[in-house]
């Protein structure tokens, strides 16, 4: 039902902001806050309660937002479904009655809240998980212990004794996941339910557990609590659900008595990458559209959807009923209040780089935000006001990540701030990230930070290279003047004719070198493998990178040539939604040149990128027949090309041109004359953040949570002093048992 005297009548998002009606309740607009591990969720009362008043205020904070329906993240039914040890777990009373500071946190704010009950089967990190089949996943730890029939029975009443505690807490709803391939999608497809009894064997068996546990569940909690089942439409693996399969699964879940129908992408097993930022916004709406005319209650649609006019694109193209969006509120927890108030200039998107989000979780590091480091950490890391008798005035040297986030929290707390920089436009590395293909989502960072600048009346001064001089007026300077690429020389042969082009990242990103034909990208970190695709994605060559801010809804062009990439079957024709091998479907995009990709140490290429997207840059580089060489020394270049040695044998790459990404040095010369003798007896403080601190990789998450952690205690800080986010006891733990699995 629509009832558009709740929202404005000017908005642009009518059907976004539309109030959704369940029958026993009304959500106050169409936008589901997606399920994600925060790791707040963790040791609910095992030692301290503290964790669960973090998870309260961090909610809380999306409810006054105007989140229309927020769910957690996962907590277990039961010990065995626990992610790993200590993972958050509802099965007493006790459990349930710490949650009532989360649910009455986000009630204060008008706003709904659905615990998501989540029982990982094989995909757990402990010793003992257990599963439909005794079939270990490839991303596992340990085979899982097959269920008897008795102990799924007793599954299914944990399940309902969770979501009756639950209630009892004081949660709208449950969202019982039966995706991503967890426990209830382990015993819905073939693939891991090799089972003869009730539970197994034909479709109608292997279905028995969700529609079981949703009916029980409806059963005990009554008609007035939101069911949200979350359902996989596309598994992305082989031996997952036919689409006949799906719309069956739907009816009779609908039948059992959900309230709504969570779409769910892909098994986490899948080699087919679901909503790291190179998947295109919205690409996969046109599953949840495939399913709308099949079921009569509402729908929602997920993935790679960060913007309110993409999210009401979708809405008026009758695609869902609501939207999910996870992430996105990591980054901004008002984005639906900035949308209402038609502020969307000042959203900060998410990215879709699961570098501070997924990668933490990964590693049971506390999960937070690339573009804003305060998400999970609400209760530590604050931006309060500044007392006037505090107040500085503050010069910030470089408009890079780390400059643009110290200056824009400096000066919303109120300090004085001046921003330099020696380009004529803020951004720093930003600039030629944005080029990436896959990376477009850092022009609407940059456009978030320039309207932030506005707003907090930074005052911008561009195109001026900083003098010792220029800075003696300030209380405080930042410096924050990022990297030079490292250079590496190789020899040329002598009376060579210079056919052989060498050039940097820089040149080839920002300042449109020319490139051949055969090239040869040194250096495979993160910039390689981003070179690598630059110079070898379909598009690049002749289109060039399209700016995120003006994409307003889905598209289908990118879409299809992504599903084409990923042999992904728009028909889903085949069971689990992938081309099946050898098809015509799954023909390689054309790719415009031969790249080699080279690195002086031995083994995998990319042993450093992200841990949820290093795999998705590999495959990439590998359906694009980019010849990856490890062990290499670079003898010279002549006119046939570049001379390399391997494992003590030389050999001729045949290459026209050589781009250097072989890392970065830090900028440091303005920090370096501001510390020397003659300065230190000065009452001025002095900061080095960013790359200029440390370059590494290019780190955008510590330069942007260096920069707003100084901001948020600049004017009590002492010269050089270096803020960085705590790394905690759980992920050193983990990273010592992961290691001792390896081993």
């Amino acid at each position: 039902k629509w009832n558009t005297s709740l929202f404005s009548t000017s908005t642009p998002y009518p059907n976004l902001l539309a109030p959704l009606e369940l029958g026993h309740t009304t959500l106050r607009n169409r936008v589901l806050m997606g399920s994600m591990h925060t790791g707040l969720e963790e040791a609910s009362g095992l030692f301290t309660t503290a964790k669960l008043d973090e998870m309260a205020v961090f909610y809380a904070e999306r409810a006054k937002g105007m989140v229309g329906l927020i769910v957690t993240g996962g907590i277990s039914p039961n010990n065995a479904g626990k992610g790993y040890f200590g993972a958050a777990k509802m099965s007493t009373g006790a459990e349930a009655e710490r949650h009532k500071v989360v649910t009455n946190a986000v009630h204060e704010h008008g706003g709904k809240i659905a615990m998501q009950i989540l029982h990982t089967g094989r995909y757990a990190y402990h010793f003992n998980p257990v599963s439909a089949s005794a079939i270990k996943s490839p991303i596992g730890w340990y085979k899982p212990k097959a269920l008897s029939s008795t102990e799924v029975e007793n599954t299914i009443d944990d399940f309902v004794r969770c979501s009756e505690l639950a209630k009892s807490a004081g949660y709208d709803g449950v969202e019982i996941m039966g995706s991503e391939g967890y426990f209830i999608n382990q015993f819905i497809v073939s693939r891991t339910n090799k089972r003869t009894d009730k539970w197994g064997g034909s479709y109608e068996n292997r279905i028995r557990l969700p529609i079981e546990v949703v009916k029980r569940v409806r059963q005990a909690v009554g008609k007035d609590f939101i069911i949200i089942y979350r359902l996989s439409m596309l598994d992305l693996v082989e031996g997952g659900s036919s689409w006949p399969e799906v719309v069956e699964l739907a009816h009779k879940i609908e039948a059992a008595g959900a309230s709504i129908i969570n779409t769910g992408i892909g098994w986490h097993e899948a080699r087919v990458p679901t909503i790291a930022t190179m998947v295109p916004r919205g690409a996969f709406t046109w599953v949840t559209e495939k399913l709308k005319k099949e079921v009569s209650i509402p729908l929602c649609t997920t993935n790679r959807i960060n913007m309110p006019a993409v999210a009401e694109s979708v809405l008026a193209s009758g695609a869902a009923d609501m939207i999910s969006m996870a992430r996105p509120f990591l980054a901004d927890p008002h984005f639906v209040k900035k949308a209402m108030e038609n502020r969307s200039d000042e959203i900060n998107t998410c990215i879709g780089c699961n570098q501070a989000c997924l990668d933490h979780i990964f590693v049971s590091k506390r999960a937070s935000c690339l573009v804003n480091p305060i998400a999970a950490h609400e209760t530590t890391l604050k931006l309060a006001l500044v007392a006037a008798s505090k107040v500085q005035r503050i010069a910030v040297v470089g408009a890079g990540p780390a400059g643009l986030a110290f200056s824009t929290a400096a000066a919303k707390r109120g300090h004085l701030v001046t921003l330099f920089d020696k380009e004529s436009e803020i951004g720093g590395q930003f600039n030629m990230a944005k080029l990436v293909p896959g990376k477009e989502e850092f022009y609407e960072t940059l456009r978030y930070f320039k309207k932030q600048l506005e707003l907090n009346k930074v005052s911008v001064q561009l195109g001026k290279s900083v003098q010792e001089s220029d800075l003696k007026e300030f209380d405080s300077v930042v410096v924050a003047t990022g990297v030079l690429p490292r250079n590496v020389r190789i020899p040329r042969r002598e009376g060579d004719s210079g056919r052989v082009n060498v050039v940097s990242y820089v040149d080839v990103l920002k300042g449109g070198a020319h490139v051949g034909n055969r090239v040869a990208v040194i250096g495979a970190g993160g910039i390689g493998f981003d070179v690598s695709d630059f110079l070898t994605h379909p598009h690049t060559a002749h289109e060039g990178v399209r700016d995120a801010t003006v994409m307003t809804s889905v598209d289908s062009v990118a879409v299809n040539d992504f599903l084409t990439e990923w042999g992904i079957d728009h028909e889903v024709s085949a069971a689990g939604g992938l081309v099946p091998k050898g098809s015509s479907k799954t023909a390689l995009l054309q790719v415009p040149r031969k790249v080699y990709l080279l690195q002086r140490k031995e083994g995998k290429l990319g042993g450093g990128l992200g841990k949820t997207t290093g795999w998705i840059h590999r495959t990439t580089m590998k359906k694009r027949e980019v010849e990856e060489l490890s062990g290499c020394s670079y003898i010279e270049i002549n006119d046939e090309g570049l001379v390399i040695e391997r494992k003590k044998k030389q050999q001729t790459l045949p290459v026209d041109t050589v781009v250097i990404c072989a890392g970065q040095e830090s900028l440091k010369s303005l920090y370096s004359a501001l510390t020397t003798k003659e300065n230190s007896t000065k009452k001025q403080k002095l900061f080095l953040i960013g790359g200029a601190q440390e370059a590494g990789e290019l780190d955008a998450k510590r330069a942007i949570d260096q920069g707003t952690r100084l901001a948020a205690v600049v004017e009590d800080a002492n010269t050089g002093d270096v803020f960085e986010a705590p790394i905690g006891l759980i992920p050193k733990t983990m990273k010592f048992f992961t290691e001792l699995m390896r081993k």
